[in-house]
């Protein structure tokens, strides 16, 4: 039997295929719930449960996520283990979800740039041609030190920059003009623009911009607010939270709007240590959402921070980009490694006992380079004289090498 030129035959393997593939991405994703609730993980394993929950498609699965999870920050706040039928409740979700179909997404390219460039009227400064391609599931990490065009590129990517040379092309937009771009990419600047009013109020009038009313609009607010860890302070003004709280907010805000594309200006500098790793973690996960894919760029001057999860790093220097990882050459093999201790130069050097091993001493931390001895025989070395390490690196594939 043929359907417009295929076979019948090809048909029902592909959707026995494509629903193959479904039911394995699913049981990976509930074996990963499983695995973080057995090592007491409980914080990675809610909000996990709350992005399973999201893509499932179900209300009633994921309003009990958002009530299980709100059960465990309430425990968790009040200095206690979590309560009693925490694990069971978990495993009752983890066995509803096997019944919702749960779907995936199939990667699209949102943003193509091609040899984009940008020189300010005002000063020398100017973004030399860069070309970048951004898929949906992709995350696009741009490093590099202050006043070297980080925030240019960001901007030129938004629309926000009229480019003197190069093309946008915007997935689905023919003739982009800067209100079309705005309905496409979501940018969030360095300094969060105030807003009046209480929070979760701002994040129901956001979400119904979007198009969501009624009893979705409360149930996305609420996933939201829990998934962000935003729920106490739901209530709270602008003048009543944190620098860092205001950078969760603008991110479920615009999350709620649910962009094809989000642009992020250092998302990371007003967050505190603890609470970098956990941001970059979850927008690397809703990223891939089946229930809203997108790609995100952010910068940001944490370089391992966001090598850790990035797909791409761009590493920026004078406008031009200097280093792509997984595309640029490195012009020759060298190991490079970072080592912070307490031994002075000539014990460091002593320990290596080898003339090509280059110490440099780099801002409390000595910056070790080698073409024939590889980052684990350092390490190996200065161990087997005890030579007191407390800190070690392999930067050999990091761009922070070339700072």
């Amino acid at each position: 039997m043929w359907l417009h030129g295929i076979a019948y035959e090809q048909i029902i393997f592909h959707l026995y295929t494509y629903n193959f593939y479904i039911n394995t991405l699913m049981d990976t994703r509930i074996s990963e719930i499983q695995n973080f609730l057995s090592h007491k993980d409980y914080s990675l394993a809610t909000r996990r449960m709350l992005d399973l929950s999201l893509d499932s498609g179900s209300p009633d699965l994921l309003r009990n996520a958002i009530s299980w999870s709100q059960k465990y920050r309430s425990g968790i706040e009040k200095g206690s283990e979590p309560a009693a039928g925490f694990l069971q409740e978990a495993k009752d979700l983890l066995e509803s979800s096997k019944k919702n179909e749960n779907n995936t997404h199939n990667q699209r390219l949102l943003l193509n740039a091609e040899h984009i460039s940008k020189t300010y009227s005002t000063g020398n400064f100017s973004l030399k041609p860069i070309s970048l391609k951004i898929h949906s599931g992709d995350v696009l990490g741009v490093v590099g030190q202050n006043g070297h065009g980080k925030t240019t590129l960001l901007r030129c990517l938004a629309g926000q920059l009229a480019l003197d040379n190069g093309e946008l092309k915007y997935d689905g937009l023919n003739h982009p003009d800067y209100y079309s771009i705005k309905q496409h990419v979501s940018f969030i600047p360095q300094r969060i623009p105030r807003w009046y009013g209480h929070l979760k109020d701002n994040l129901h009038f956001a979400t119904s911009i979007a198009g969501v009313k009624g009893e979705t609009n409360r149930l996305m607010v609420d996933f939201m607010l829990e998934r962000l860890n935003l729920s106490a302070f739901a209530h709270l003004t602008w003048d009543q939270i944190s620098s860092g709280y205001r950078t969760r907010f603008e991110i479920a805000r615009v999350l709620l709007q649910k962009p094809k594309l989000l642009i992020l200006d250092e998302p990371l500098a007003n967050l505190d240590i603890n609470a970098q790793q956990t941001i970059l973690t979850d927008l690397r996960y809703m990223a891939k959402s089946a229930h809203n894919p997108m790609g995100i760029v952010l910068s940001s001057q944490q370089l391992h921070e966001v090598e850790k999860i990035a797909d791409t790093v761009l590493m920026i220097k004078d406008g031009e980009c200097l280093f792509r990882t997984g595309e640029t050459p490195v012009a020759e093999k060298v190991f490079v490694v970072e080592v912070e201790t307490i031994a002075d130069r000539d014990e460091l050097v002593a320990a290596l006992d080898n003339e090509e091993i280059q110490v440099q001493y780099n801002g409390g931390f000595y910056t070790l380079t080698s073409a024939s001895v590889s980052a684990q025989e350092i390490i190996n070395r200065l161990a087997s004289k005890q030579i007191p390490v407390t800190y070690f690196r392999d930067i050999t594939h990091s761009t922070k090498r070339f700072f």
